[in-house]
């Protein structure tokens, strides 16, 4: 029957009149008389199949399916109280009975009604204003299932009588608006998922499926499975419920998928008749996960082909010995105590026709949440000793005790019971909730770890020899094999679990605990080879000042701004000699002090580079030596107009001499430099520049040229003057052996091309970080080459040739030149 229907006939139930025999107490093992009264609903006999009646007081438990486990856990409830009658301590001077029902179907509710009532009649109170005691019941131990509690537990919320599920472990039941008066001493389906999702990622299973009851433990254990697996690695591949017309399709869509373990939400009757099902259609070699005690029953346990079906995974609640429940339960046997039976259908719930059990019969089938039941009992015995204010061997019984009393204690529960702490949640479930994880195997059942939620968090134990099916190794349950180190995955259809591998590149690493499905690029001071799983630190390089190579370079540059200045001083003191006039007079001053300036350049190439040291790299050497070259351009120039244009141009030629035109020739490129050079810096300057592409390992620090164009510009000036000062020293070429200027310029010139085409063929091949120091050494070769090649030679002869440094011996090699001019 729905939820909706249970609530219309609650509906109806109001202001019913109980039968007055259902009241009546007789003597049987259902019912003790006490001060103070527990309920119990036990599920002694099983209603199968759907029952369809408009009668349910007419339900006779007795003639359906009896179950012997579940009356092993009422024996223990009646072994509780009397243990809890016999108690000095718990309860002193005050006697504890019950009420016990066999609650054999979700819509038995005669039974739950009789223990609401009070004379036969039922009053609910809507709020603790009106509330009135209406019997000696101060708490209900039971339902087992989920469906019975869901049916149930309205009932007992409207008069707020404590209701103690040894078994409800569905989720539904959490919601105290809903259950305000509805605890349970084993943990909810919460839990076992959680539980269960640690040991799917503890063995790396990421392929499973879900079968499922068709009730109330079974939806609620998907709905947990799908929401908690959510956003974890593992993929729910295929869910089905358990209907045996359909178990065929299920077990065909699993072997499809190649699914390997399958988790069981369902309790007993289904699962025997899903492992029959599984042995009938050959279905081998799966892990099943066990969520309730199932693998326990001696139905299943006892088949012959149980073992080939795989591996089973058993989550149970805690188990244990109750010391002296054996002893109870064979004095009573022994005492041959029979349930009376009773004829009458009203009153069929405490009707059990089990006398003829023996104690070995009942102690013999299997025991799980006896301790739950042991333990739902004495919470609320110790809840309703703190309502009774109990101490010193005595209870205070004078006034009234109220159901919401026990419950308002029950929820501050914190004992200890058989070395188990009993505490309730905010949700009204086990606080601590402590769960076995057993093997099935053909030796027996073998505890192999354990669950338990403590003050700090779940903690999981595993036993790593565990008996698998697969001779040992552990099962392999995945849609996709795990990508190799560095390979990330790629979704491959609608399951992120079923993927293809891609190798991370070179520059790029997976980190497979954040996103194990994306390659992420390296920062730029990083770096990484391919297949990485982390990227490294870039070694950062340039050339320091304390570099040896730096420090030679360096002296070579100030060897040459000092010999530049010496000779400067050897032409100062030699100002009127014919060698001094004829290699350009005062602009052989210009010359030498440009070439000085042009090694403030080279400083600037090693150390660490900042924005100072990258204008002041490129500022000084463009400027002066545009200088330098526009000199030689216009010395050249002089070279060729005064042995060739003169005799044939005399005009131009005077007009050059009267209006200084080589200075003007000087002051136009120099102007140009330097305006290109300003507005370049100015709309853009060169900047530190940290080069990663080039080499994936290394960060090479240098510097960039700022305005490119500009730049570019600057250079082609440059390159423009070299070919101008190479065209006009090569027509002078036939000048006179010993006077002949534009040799030695052409000489220079040649030796400056030729250190730009290595260094620019050095560039294009090697660009590490000793390009920086190629770069400085074409600028000092540059630079020596005008110093060593055109202004030494002279230095020569004025120092250790002065009889050629006269103005005889130049006049003598003009007229002769001009000789052999005319002759031709």
């Amino acid at each position: 029957m729905t939820r909706l229907s249970v609530s219309l006939y609650l509906l109806l139930a109001l202001g019913l009149n109980v039968p007055q025999s259902m009241s009546e107490k007789t003597s049987s093992e259902f019912n003790l008389d006490g001060d103070y009264l527990l309920g119990g609903l036990f599920d002694i006999h099983h209603v199968n199949g759907s029952l369809q009646t408009d009668r349910p007081e007419a339900i006779v438990c007795s003639s359906h399916k009896f179950k012997l486990a579940n009356y092993r856990k009422f024996q223990v409830m009646r072994f509780a109280v009397e243990e809890i009658n016999n108690s000095s301590v718990l309860l002193p001077n005050v006697s504890l009975g019950y009420e016990i029902m066999d609650h054999c179907s979700p819509i038995n509710f005669p039974g739950v009604l009789s223990l609401i009532s009070f004379n036969g009649s039922i009053r609910f109170s809507w709020g603790r204003s009106d509330y009135r005691p209406l019997g000696k019941v101060m708490g209900v131990v039971g339902p087992f299932t989920s469906t019975d509690s869901l049916a149930v537990a309205p009932l007992f919320t409207l008069n707020l009588v404590p209701l103690v599920s040894y078994g409800a472990a569905s989720s539904v039941l959490s919601v105290k608006a809903k259950y305000p008066a509805f605890l349970r001493t084993v943990g909810s389906n919460n839990d076992t998922v959680d539980l269960i999702v640690q040991v799917l990622q503890r063995f790396h299973w990421t392929w499973v499926a879900v079968l499922y009851s068709s009730n109330a433990y079974g939806a609620d254990g998907l709905d947990l499975c799908i929401h908690k697996m959510m956003d974890t690695d593992i993929c729910l591949a295929y869910t089905a419920e358990i209907q045996d017309k359909r178990l065929f399709n299920a077990f065909r869509q699993i072997e499809i998928l190649n699914i390997s373990v399958i988790i069981v939400f369902a309790g007993k009757q289904d699962a025997l008749l899903l492992i029959e099902a599984a042995a009938a259609y050959n279905i081998s070699n799966k892990v099943w996960i066990a969520t309730e005690p199932w693998h326990l029953s001696k139905k299943i346990s006892n088949r012959s082909d149980i073992e080939r079906i795989g591996t089973i995974l058993g989550l149970t609640q805690k188990t244990g010995d109750i010391p002296g429940f054996d002893a109870f339960v064979k004095s009573r046997r022994r005492n041959n105590q029979k349930t009376p039976v009773s004829t009458a259908a009203h009153i069929c719930n405490q009707d059990c026709s089990c006398g003829a059990l023996t104690g070995e019969e009942i102690l013999d089938v299997e025991f799980s949440y006896n301790v739950q039941v042991y333990m739902a009992t004495y919470a609320i015995a110790h809840a309703l000793h703190k309502v009774l204010r109990c101490d010193s061997g005595s209870c205070h019984t004078n006034g009234t005790v109220y159901p919401y009393m026990v419950l308002d204690q029950l929820k501050k529960t914190n004992i200890t019971v058989l070395d188990l702490n009993v505490q309730f949640n905010k949700f009204g479930a086990m606080k601590f909730p402590f769960l076995d994880i057993e093997v099935w195997t053909m030796s027996g059942l073998k505890k192999v770890g354990t669950y338990q939620v403590t003050p700090t968090g779940p903690v999981l134990s595993i036993n790593s020899k565990i008996q698998w099916h697969t001779n040992g190794t552990v099962p392999v349950s995945v849609c996709s094999r795990e990508c190799p180190v560095g390979y990330a995955k790629r979704t491959d259809g609608i399951h992120r679990c079923c993927f293809k591998c891609e190798r991370c590149r070179s520059g790029t690493y997976l980190n497979i605990t954040e996103d194990a499905y994306k390659c992420k690029k390296c920062a730029k001071t990083e770096w990484s080879l391919a297949n990485s799983t982390s990227c490294k630190l870039r070694s950062v390089e340039y050339i320091p000042l304390m570099n040896p190579v730096a420090i030679v370079i360096l002296a070579a540059a100030m060897a040459l701004a000092g010999l530049s200045l010496a000779i400067a001083a050897l032409f100062a003191t030699n100002y009127s000699t014919p060698v001094v006039k004829s290699a350009g007079g005062l602009m052989c001053f210009l010359i030498l002090g440009c070439l000085s300036l042009c090694t403030i350049s080279i400083f600037f190439y090693f150390g660490k580079p900042t924005a100072a040291s990258c204008i002041l790299r490129y500022l000084p050497f463009m400027l002066f030596f545009t200088a330098c070259l526009a000199c030689f351009v216009v010395r050249a120039f002089q070279i060729v107009c005064v042995f060739k244009m003169a005799a044939k141009f005399p005009k131009i030629y005077s007009w050059w001499v009267k209006y200084n035109g080589q200075w003007l020739l000087i002051a136009v490129p120099v102007l140009m430099q330097a305006l290109l050079l300003t507005v370049g810096y100015a709309s853009k300057h060169p900047k530190p520049h940290n080069e990663t592409a080039l080499f994936p390992d290394k960060i090479i620090l240098g510097c960039g040229m700022g305005n490119a164009a500009l730049f570019f510009l600057s250079t082609l000036l440059l390159i423009l003057l070299v070919v101008l000062c190479f065209t006009f020293s090569y027509m002078g070429k036939d000048l006179p052996k010993n006077y002949n200027e534009a040799k030695a310029i052409t000489f220079c010139l040649l030796l400056l091309i030729l250190t730009w085409v290595f260094y620019v063929t050095t560039h294009t091949i090697y660009q590490g970080k000793y390009i920086q120091t190629f770069n400085a050494l074409a600028v000092l070769s540059s630079l020596y080459s005008v110093l060593l090649w055109y202004f030494l030679p002279k230095c020569y002869i004025i120092l250790f040739q002065p009889q050629r440094n006269t103005p005889q011996y130049f006049q003598g090699l003009i007229q002769s030149y001009t000789k052999q001019i005319s002759t031709q």
